[in-house]
């Protein structure tokens, strides 16, 4: 766990004379004080990351965490495990919905195996980070060892050191494939919260009224037998998440260490964000939610983390796709802030300070 606590205790908050000079600045702009909306305190937030007011994020990277979960065996999804593997290779192959997003906006996709049920070819270009051939099925014991779950958050963190040592980061974004994985994340924010498992779940790939009943019964039959510590991250973690989750919270961490804003996706990558802010509530000062998912245990995700999401477009697909299209918007926040003119630079009589 070294690893974990070294980097956890290397975030540093932002610079805040930075965010109180760029609030400055925007009151001073040539439009009416507030009149662009949230983007004024986020682009101030991305200046005070970077540490100055021209911020550009020109290197952006999607890191899709990709697991698979005992619990499916339950038949809580309706697919099988072995959707996941396939849509390893298709991230790959640049044919997912992730891959066109992420395209759009400049982001490069890179795939991370932390535990599929599947061996893939050593030459395969992801990262390969394996911590065990999916989690245990959790409605009948831990997921995974204590010492797994501090492994996938430590993959994590490694990926991101691998991507700062390949080159300048300036937007990490968090993706995510795992078939039964909205199953574990669903438990992960009903440990932390206590809220009623039914006010959490949500139908996942597309489960009908059945199915959703029968999923938010094995979700209940987890907790009551694993019965994870709401004030333990790790052991909320082992006891109900995935490998996939940890790793994910582990970016989060990685990048908080490295001063990378971190841009999470939907319902799995937030669980993931949730544990890393449960563990290192400094890492929260660098993350950025991308939307709001359908998955009706997002918003309360959402809620405990305290931060509001840039979007909500109805997705509830995951790998990615809502923190690809929230990069757009943290560039025009850059944007907002360094290219438009004040008053004063413009020669007009500043109406704000009437």
């Amino acid at each position: 766990m070294s690893l974990l606590n070294d980097r956890i205790k290397a975030i540093t908050a932002p610079d805040q004379k930075m965010a109180a000079a760029a609030l400055e600045r925007l009151r001073n702009q040539a439009r009416p004080a507030g009149s662009l909306g949230v983007m004024e305190p986020l682009s101030a937030r991305l200046a005070s990351i970077a540490g100055k007011m021209d911020v550009h994020l020109d290197s952006k990277v999607i890191v899709t965490c990709a697991a698979d979960h005992g619990v499916v065996a339950e038949g809580v999804s309706r697919f099988p495990k072995e959707v996941t593997a396939q849509m390893v290779y298709n991230f790959v192959n640049g044919g997912a919905a992730i891959s066109i997003l992420a395209r759009h906006v400049g982001a490069a996709v890179r795939v991370a195996d932390i535990g599929v049920d599947h061996d893939f070819e050593p030459e395969l270009p992801i990262f390969h980070k394996k911590v065990g051939k999916s989690t245990a099925n959790f409605s009948r014991g831990p997921a995974m060892s204590r010492e797994e779950a501090v492994a996938s958050m430590e993959e994590g963190i490694a990926i991101v050191d691998e991507l700062v040592a390949e080159g300048p980061l300036h937007l990490l974004g968090t993706g995510d494939m795992g078939i039964a994985n909205t199953t574990a994340s669903s438990a992960v924010i009903a440990a932390f919260s206590g809220l009623p498992i039914s006010s959490l779940t949500g139908r996942g790939t597309g489960l009908d009224d059945e199915g959703l009943a029968h999923k938010i019964r094995v979700i209940e039959k987890g907790l009551a037998v694993n019965r994870p510590n709401p004030g333990d991250p790790i052991d909320v973690l082992a006891k109900v998440g995935g490998f996939e989750i940890g790793a994910l919270g582990g970016l989060v961490i990685g990048a908080a260490s490295h001063n990378i804003p971190v841009v999470c996706d939907g319902l799995i990558s937030t669980a993931g964000a949730l544990i890393a802010c449960e563990l290192a509530p400094a890492a929260k000062a660098y993350l950025f939610a991308g939307h709001r998912s359908r998955e009706i245990g997002h918003k309360f995700m959402h809620q405990r983390l305290g931060i509001d999401p840039l979007l909500d477009l109805d997705f509830r697909l995951g790998e990615g796709t809502g923190a690809a299209l929230a990069m757009s918007l943290l560039e025009c926040a850059t944007r907002v802030l360094a290219d438009i003119k004040t008053f004063e630079e413009v020669g007009i009589v500043d109406a704000n300070r009437n």
